[in-house]
């Protein structure tokens, strides 16, 4: 045989196993939908959430790519390529897509977060296959003009200029940096002023070109929507775009690796003129696939995660020291934050960083009651349930489940791995997390002698 000969039956070899692979994830029952995933040639991953008793359905499309995956010279790429998507196609203009949906009434919008991106329209389900096509054309086809790149740079700059202004939003990107230093981790999602004016519209769409490959997307619907129609419609969209390079290649696996949080025990501080202090005390908590992550979402709703939670209770309703409390996690592919955040007035700093202080140190210690673990367990079932009332939910939850684990997890058994967490589980997970030393950021208008005491809340 000859090697053309060879190459042809291998190439007609491969395509002949290059077909779409299709299975039911959850079958739906009591209200649950029915969530079911095909896995293209080309490793384009779909998965739809079917709800015959809903009329809408949402449509979006993840990506595998996020500020983390910025050198720093690229800082704010990922974000910038966001704006840059609605910007215009081969077919449409950034008029078109935006009013395409708007004449149906629907919604349409993108998030970028530190390790992925996400692009949506909500439509009524008779306008499904329009949100698909919208939705599919700025991601297969985006033009990426230069011109468009300078106009939406001020837009960029000014969005940049609006979180500077909320000290209590920019105190979480302060928190990042405090706690991961000057990495990719620790770099704002927006890049920065410098960064953000030294892009150039050819960097991006190498960025572009890099990261949006089938491969890297997973294609997510919920509603009342047809699984089999959903896959035809964006196959279509995708093969008329020329998307499909390799008919054989396979959907990248979840993110992995190991990632060092700095040392414990920084303090940052950035005076501002505010009439509030914005703190953040905290710790590296846990990745979001580890299993003790249930009992560290029961830990968290107990100390701060309602009006009944230690912290809250302890910090406003008792002392009346700020009107925002609250206690959170961020799990990452390989590591995650536990902070508290809280706003006072400057003079109340140092109690309010005290009493948190101690709370963390005793709930360490001493743990927390079965009285608080048990309403903490039913507050976090009740929200989880009441989190996806709507199509928008339902879809950020298949299609951030398929892209961060590659599986995915009914509602009953998510409600059953939070009943599961016992009072030695949730009394190990804080021993482990909040023995650790804190690190501490805050934004205000603070004098230098109590600048200089900030350490103290670390010690």
């Amino acid at each position: 045989m000859t090697s053309r000969n060879a190459r042809a039956t291998a190439r007609t070899s491969s395509e002949a196993r290059a077909v779409a692979r299709t299975q039911t994830l959850i079958k739906g029952e009591h209200g649950i939908g029915t969530v079911r995933k095909t896995t293209l040639p080309g490793g384009l991953r779909i998965v739809t959430e079917t709800l015959p008793s809903v009329r809408s359905a949402t449509f979006g499309i993840w990506a595998h790519v996020g500020s983390r995956d910025e050198t720093p010279a690229l800082n704010g790429a990922t974000h910038y390529l966001e704006h840059l998507l609605f910007k215009g196609t081969r077919g449409r203009s950034a008029l078109d897509i935006s009013s395409a949906i708007d004449a149906v009434g629907g919604e349409m919008n993108a998030f970028t977060a530190k390790e992925y991106t996400c692009y949506y329209a909500r439509v009524l389900d008779t306008d499904l296959p329009l949100a698909i096509d919208v939705v599919c054309d700025m991601l297969t086809g985006s033009l990426i003009r230069e011109e468009d790149v300078d106009v939406e740079r001020g837009a960029i700059l000014e969005e940049i200029a609006m979180t500077e202004d909320d000290a209590g939003d920019c105190v979480h990107d302060l928190f990042a940096h405090t706690m991961f230093g000057d990495n990719a981790l620790g770099r704002p999602v927006l890049g920065t002023v410098d960064t953000v004016n030294a892009l150039t519209a050819d960097r991006i769409r190498r960025f572009y070109k890099k990261h949006y490959d089938p491969t890297h997307l997973v294609v997510a619907a919920a509603g009342n929507v047809d699984h089999n129609k959903v896959v035809r419609q964006v196959r279509a969209a995708f093969e008329k775009a020329g998307a499909f390079r390799d008919p054989v290649a396979e959907p990248i696996a979840p993110r992995g690796g190991r990632r060092t949080v700095r040392a414990a025990g920084r303090v940052e501080l950035i005076g501002r003129k505010t009439e509030q202090a914005h703190v953040i005390l905290g710790m590296p908590g846990l990745a979001r696939t580890d299993e003790r992550r249930w009992a560290m979402g029961v830990l968290n709703t107990a100390l701060g995660g309602g009006m009944s939670s230690r912290l809250f209770q302890e910090v406003r309703e008792k002392r009346g020291l700020a009107y925002s409390v609250y206690s959170y996690t961020s799990g990452f592919a390989d590591c995650g934050l536990f902070g508290v955040y809280a706003g006072c007035r400057p003079s109340q700093v140092h109690d309010v960083l005290k009493i948190c202080r101690d709370e963390l140190d005793h709930v360490a210690e001493h743990g927390l009651t079965d009285e608080e673990i048990g309403r903490a367990v039913g507050q976090l079932q009740g929200s989880t349930v009441l989190g996806l009332e709507d199509t928008g939910a339902l879809m950020n939850r298949i299609g951030k489940s398929e892209l961060c684990w590659g599986e995915q997890m009914s509602v009953d058994d998510m409600l059953a791995r939070i009943a599961s967490v016992t009072p030695d589980d949730v009394r190990a997970v804080a021993r482990d997390v909040l023995g650790r030393r804190p690190s501490l950021s805050v934004i205000g208008p603070l004098k230098d002698k109590q600048a200089s005491r900030l350490h103290d809340a670390v010690a």
